[in-house]
């Protein structure tokens, strides 16, 4: 008589590729052919654009992604942001900023094993239990031994004697600079220390969950995007950088081979980014255009030849109507009486002044005198709730093919060099979505699919560990049928 044995069959396991800033023009199209481990999960598995949040940046994107919950319901719209409505209390929007619970904090509730490394606003280090994290590019200093930027504390050490005598690098400080080699450099050399962390992680600590941000594809973006595209006003045809940004998207790739090789047969393994890249034709200097335009009222005028932030210049806000911040969107602010200080807008009067605006900022055209084709979005119409104090209105220049400089001194609304140091790139709404099935499971056809929006990325993790999704997520689960 034989006895016959029946293994239980695995539990799922969740790999999270996220590639910064990673565009689906490039990673589906210009370049598949060039990142064979990305072509195998597309070819095995779907892929399709994913809609960012508005607005399209780093901080609020991954949180809106991984809480299923609008930058309104997180209540913070980008790194700089009001603490109150008094014109210069402004915060950095970092770990403790997202007060909603993230998918690896659902899943460890649920006893799902969970790494974290790179995901930004994961500093201050937020305990995981029976996890494991690495923060992001907002932690200060990993050479301080005073800072925690991982949980365990001890997973330090371990990083410390992994890259000894290297330190762990969060980001490329700085990466708009004009030296392009010592940029390319630290990029590098980032990458390489990070890769080399997550497989000693693959291989020694235990998981369910495993997600991971590449910040260096965002970094090359706009450090070099000027180089790879040849409508770029600054395009040097003879550059010797050419083709660095496809070099890197190809090293990536082989990177992401080694992890690959290394995940277990029932993981289903997904792409991710949180918005696209396109060219930046330039900067609209939104302070200059709004002083011009007699919105913004200054005491006394900018020192002549040098550029100057509006918190450093004499405001006179009883005159003042609106102001600005600069970003790869414009924030802009009504001086509202009962509201700011020393408001000069009647609460009355706001819905018309707001409507009369709205068109006057969309009026701005490019040099040439051609539409720039810019929206504008009305917090209170495009987010679920308005937490803490948003912009009154958020707008695309030229969408998104313009940054805000929020600068004054420039002497004219345009400007084709950024305050804040060299940009060759703006963000773009879409960014990337792959699905590849477990090992173990059938692949897929390999097609392109309707595309999604950021927020369906947390109720479909939860999906595929068949855990319950939270009434309060926004999004839905994304089907790979």
């Amino acid at each position: 008589m034989f006895k016959r044995f029946f293994s239980r069959k695995k539990d799922p396991k969740v790999f999270v590729i996220g590639l910064d800033c990673a565009p689906p023009e490039l990673i589906f199209d210009a370049w598949r052919n060039e990142l064979p481990n990305l072509k195998k999960l597309m070819d095995r598995g779907s892929y399709r654009e994913m809609m960012s949040c508005i607005p399209a940046i780093t901080v609020p994107a991954w949180s809106s992604m991984t809480s299923s919950k609008d930058p309104g319901t997180l209540g913070f719209y980008g790194f700089r942001n009001r603490r109150d409505h008094s014109y210069d209390n402004r915060y950095i929007a970092n770990g403790r900023s997202v007060k909603e619970k993230r998918v690896w904090q659902i899943l460890a509730e649920a006893g799902k094993k969970c790494t974290v490394l790179g995901v930004p606003q994961t500093f201050p280090i937020v305990p995981l239990p029976e996890g494991h994290v690495v923060s992001s590019f907002l932690t200060p200093d990993t050479t301080n031994p005073r800072i925690q930027w991982t949980h365990p504390k001890s997973l330090q050490g371990e990083i410390n004697k992994l890259l000894a005598p290297e330190p762990y690098d969060v980001d490329v400080k700085p990466f708009r600079t004009t030296d392009k080699e010592l940029f390319l450099k630290k990029l590098y050399s980032m990458s390489r220390k990070r890769y080399k962390v997550l497989r000693y992680l693959l291989d020694n600590k235990p998981w369910d969950f495993f997600m991971f941000v590449e910040m260096g594809t965002d970094r090359i973006n706009h450090a070099m995007w000027a180089y790879y595209d040849q409508t770029h006003q600054k395009h040097d045809p003879n550059s010797p950088h050419l083709h660095a940004l496809r070099d890197y998207y190809r090293y990536i790739d082989e990177e992401l081979g080694t992890l690959l090789d290394r995940l277990p047969p029932e993981t289903h393994v997904i792409v991710v980014s949180d918005h696209g890249a396109k060219k930046m034709e330039g900067g609209i200097c939104i302070n200059e255009w709004l002083l011009r335009e007699g919105y913004l009222v200054l005491k006394e005028a900018p020192p002549a030849g040098q550029l100057t932030t509006i918190d450093k210049l004499k405001v006179d806000w009883d005159k003042t109507t609106v102001w600005g911040d600069g970003g790869y969107y414009a924030r802009i602010f009504f001086n509202i009486a009962g509201r700011e200080p020393q408001g000069a807008i009647g609460p009355a009067e706001l819905p018309a002044f707001r409507a009369k605006f709205v068109e006057h900022i969309k009026s701005i055209t490019a040099p040439d005198k051609t539409p720039l084709d810019t929206k504008v979005f009305l917090p209170h119409e495009v987010y679920h709730t308005v937490k803490n104090v948003s912009p009154d209105l958020l707008v695309y220049l030229g969408d998104l093919t313009w940054r805000s400089v929020g600068s004054l001194g420039h002497g004219d609304i345009y400007t084709f060099e950024n305050d804040t140091g060299p940009d060759d790139a703006n963000h773009a709404e879409n960014g990337i979505w792959i699905y590849s099935p477990p090992a173990n499971q059938p692949a897929l056809d390999g097609l392109q699919q309707d595309s999604i929006q950021l927020m369906d990325f947390a109720p479909t993790i939860l999906s595929l560990f068949d855990l319950p999704i939270p009434a309060d997520m926004q999004g839905t689960i994304v089907s790979h049928e």
